[in-house]
């Protein structure tokens, strides 16, 4: 691809995507969608733009590898230790109060968000209470997020993510060792509803205590990054939790105003 006729050449194809297939990019960051769909095209040998651009039109399965490789799924169980310290320590405590727990995990890419805040649920006893919806834009990645599996060369990491976040309990107890990979307990995985949704487009379907979506807006211009933060709000019970990566803020939105923030975590709770 002609680096002159990147830019061209990738509005274009946002535009087919919206067209053919519903999901409008055009809000998300340029240099990160550009640098990605360039990588897929020299990776995959196409010969044109013209080849690329058919092929993401009229073959589905091959969209899905696209959408796939230009969505933004890096993510770790217990990332952010000190966050999640705070999640069990200061906000589901809180949350307990209720007659029922809803969550909602926005951007939950292959699910270890999900998975870890079910295992501080359990700890607290009240996971038997709760009910956590984990969304993504990429159905792919929710397809592994339901297998329930962590790769066991990160359990290292994970365990020493979740000491430094307060478990309680041996982190090897929440899963069972199956060659390279572990097993997430069931338990957990009731709790948990995976299913497709787009920031962007899509309409709140629920009304929550607590949202997190953690280093995804990051990825969004302003202007889309304010229709989340309503969309959120919308979702939102009074006095319910918004949870954000620690790059990203609510702080210069229209929507601040509803909120007040809990210190020095990037969690605010909506006061009105």
């Amino acid at each position: 691809m002609n680096s002159e006729q990147n830019n061209e050449h990738i509005e274009t194809l946002l535009s087919d995507v919206l067209e053919v297939y519903g999901y409008d990019f055009t809000g998300y960051s340029r240099a990160s969608l550009k640098r990605r769909i360039v990588r897929l095209y020299e990776l995959d040998g196409f010969v044109s733009f013209a080849e690329f651009r058919y092929k993401i039109r009229s073959d589905a399965g091959y969209y899905k590898r696209f959408l796939e490789e230009i969505t933004i799924n890096v993510t770790e169980m217990f990332r952010d230790p000190e966050f999640y310290r705070t999640l069990k320590t200061d906000i589901l405590p809180r949350l307990g109060t209720y007659p029922f727990i809803r969550i909602w995990v926005a951007g939950c890419s292959t699910g270890e968000e999900a998975y870890s805040v079910a295992i501080f649920l359990k700890e607290l006893n009240l996971l038997h209470k709760s009910l956590i919806y984990a969304t993504d834009i990429n159905s792919a990645v929710l397809e592994n997020a339901a297998q329930a599996m962590i790769p066991l060369s990160k359990i290292k990491l994970y365990t020493e993510n979740y000491i430094a976040a307060g478990g309680n309990s041996n982190f090897s107890d929440y899963y069972t060792a199956n060659y390279s990979l572990g097993k997430l307990q069931d338990n957990l995985k009731e709790k948990i509803i995976f299913s497709t949704h787009n920031l962007v487009t899509d309409n709140s379907f629920n009304e929550f205590q607590l949202i997190l979506c953690r280093n995804v807006i990051i990825y969004f211009d302003r202007e889309l990054q304010t229709k989340v933060f309503k969309l959120f709000t919308r979702s939102l019970d009074k006095f319910g939790y918004l949870a954000l990566g620690t790059k990203e803020s609510l702080d210069f939105s229209d929507v601040s105003k509803n909120y007040e923030r809990i210190k020095p975590a990037k969690i605010w709770r909506k006061i009105n």
